[in-house]
């Protein structure tokens, strides 16, 4: 998979941009606040319809604009392909070949990318949703119909917490039916959810293990484990997850209806990284738990790489100057050879240029992008 062009029409501080990007290795530097993570971010949102640092569509929209356009042009395996995103306060519109896709589902999974930023520390170290959101984002990619069963299992637990607050802490014969249809709802939805996270933690597990390995030389074990709030065993058949599902939605309808909300099921669940059997979120240090989440998106590369037949692009945004120079060197070996690569930085000189092949060089001012 490789990015030839994107082009973007009133996206964030851009007005108008069109950049070739033939290089295996791209770098894109600047000065903070110019514009540079709002390139790497276009080439996300290109992917996952979706930004990694809002969830509020207008702010990619460039100010007193009505709506943010983005063109790339790709070259896969398949042949060239070229996708069209357009986002407004009314919505968004993406193309692939220049047809309209109906649902974005069906458009996401046409590019495939892996981002690492100094905030993916968070998901080794911090709340339990930004560990949900990355399993979401990540699967959603590689798998589109999971995204619809979210979406899907997201609605329902909106409306059955609604019913619950309406209900005031008590239930008619009425109430009753109606909350036992939202509850087949939410596990038969929620157990799709469960099984795809399930199956994707464990492929991860697999290629994060060996690749932490090697990042450590070999000192520290590095284990993923998947915490789920409904118990599921990994050959489970779903008629049995969903009973399971279904009697612990029963067992937790008193404490819901007192809360007004509900308490158990996929948007409770969670991921714990153990390094030589510690928790790394509890015992690790800051540098065990950067290796963890770079062992992470490494392992991410070759999973794609596994489900959809191509590497996806890597994205790094300022991230190797807070490497020290083995993990750096071991991050662009591992990249060199395999994955068209956007990197930014402050400066050239975070950067081991000799390590380096096919490399183009982009200098952002203001918004402004020029090739050096």
């Amino acid at each position: 998979m490789f990015l030839q062009s994107l082009a973007l029409t009133d996206y964030r501080n851009y007005e108008r941009l069109e950049l070739e990007t033939g290089n295996r290795v791209n770098l894109i530097i600047g000065p903070n606040a110019q514009g540079k993570t709002n390139l790497l971010e276009a080439i996300y949102v290109m992917s996952l319809t979706k930004s990694h640092r809002t969830h509020k569509d207008r702010e990619l929209i460039r100010w007193n604009a009505e709506r943010a356009s983005l063109r790339a042009q790709l070259d896969k395996k398949y042949g060239a392909v070229s996708l069209d995103l357009s986002i407004a306060s009314s919505g968004k519109t993406a193309k692939i070949n220049g047809l309209e896709q109906r649902k974005l589902s069906a458009y996401i999974g046409a590019l495939n990318v892996v981002l690492f930023a100094p905030e993916d520390l968070d998901i080794v170290k911090g709340a339990p949703n930004i560990r949900r959101r990355f399993l979401d984002m990540e699967i959603g990619q590689i798998q589109p119909t999971y995204l619809h069963h979210l979406s899907q299992y997201q609605k329902t637990l909106v409306q059955r917490n609604n019913f619950l607050k309406q209900s005031s802490g008590s239930l008619s014969s009425a109430s009753k039916t109606m909350l036992e249809v939202w509850d087949e709802q939410l596990a038969n939805f929620g157990i799709k959810i469960m099984k795809k996270r399930q199956n994707f933690i464990k492929k991860l597990q697999i290629w994060a293990e060996s690749l932490h390995r090697g990042i450590t030389n070999g000192q520290e074990q590095l284990d993923i484990v998947y915490q789920p709030a409904i118990e599921i065993e990994e050959s489970e058949e779903e008629s049995v997850l969903f009973e399971r599902f279904m009697l612990k939605l029963s067992h937790m309808r008193e404490q819901d209806l007192r809360r007004g909300t509900t308490q158990t099921g996929p948007h409770r669940d969670d991921i714990h990284f153990y390094i030589n059997g510690k928790e790394a979120h509890v015992f690790g240090s800051q540098g065990q738990q950067r290796t963890t989440a770079l062992s992470l998106k490494l392992a991410e590369i070759e999973l794609i790489h596994e489900e959809v037949g191509e590497y996806p692009l890597l994205l790094l945004d300022d991230v190797l100057s807070e490497l020290d120079q083995y993990r750096q060197t071991q991050l662009i070996e591992t990249f060199q050879t395999k994955v068209q690569t956007f990197i930014t930085s402050t400066g050239v000189e975070a950067i081991d240029f000799a390590k380096l092949e096919d490399v183009g060089t982009y200098r952002v001012t203001e918004g402004n992008v020029t090739r050096s």
